[in-house]
């Protein structure tokens, strides 16, 4: 693994049930994340995924791609287009830069309307198990 490297795409569908799981799973009761005739009151076409749930989807595909040793050090996103039922959200990385066994990497999470998601996560692999193609 070497600065430069790209981590292959994650397709995630965005689905009803996975928005409103995402919501209820983190405690996020707001409206906007599963009752769909409120959200449209409210301006939204349609609930919306939240950010804990983004937040959460990032860290897997990481970890996904890093393995089961992998510790993730720092997560810092921002959020973009909403994540709507219906819709995919792709997510992909590029290793930024190393330090030892922590890589950075630069995460973005686009869908139909835009790009849901960016930011940057700090991973730390075990040199021991880091993935094929050399040590992190």
């Amino acid at each position: 693994m070497k600065a430069g490297d790209e981590l292959p795409p994650l397709e995630i569908p965005i689905t009803r049930t996975l928005i409103v799981a995402g919501a209820i799973a983190s405690r996020d009761y707001q409206d906007v994340h599963h009752d769909a005739e409120l959200a449209r009151e409210k301006g939204s076409p349609d609930v919306f995924m939240n950010i804990l749930t983004t937040n959460g989807l990032v860290g897997r595909y990481i970890t996904d791609h890093f393995g089961p040793t992998a510790v993730l050090r720092s997560v810092a996103i921002r959020l973009g287009a909403p994540n709507y039922p219906g819709d995919t959200m792709v997510l992909t990385g590029t290793v930024e830069e190393l330090d030892g066994d922590t890589a950075t990497v630069r995460v973005v999470g686009a869908n139909g309307i835009g790009r849901h998601v960016t930011g940057t996560v700090r991973v730390t692999v075990p040199t021991a198990t880091a993935p094929a193609g050399g040590a992190v």
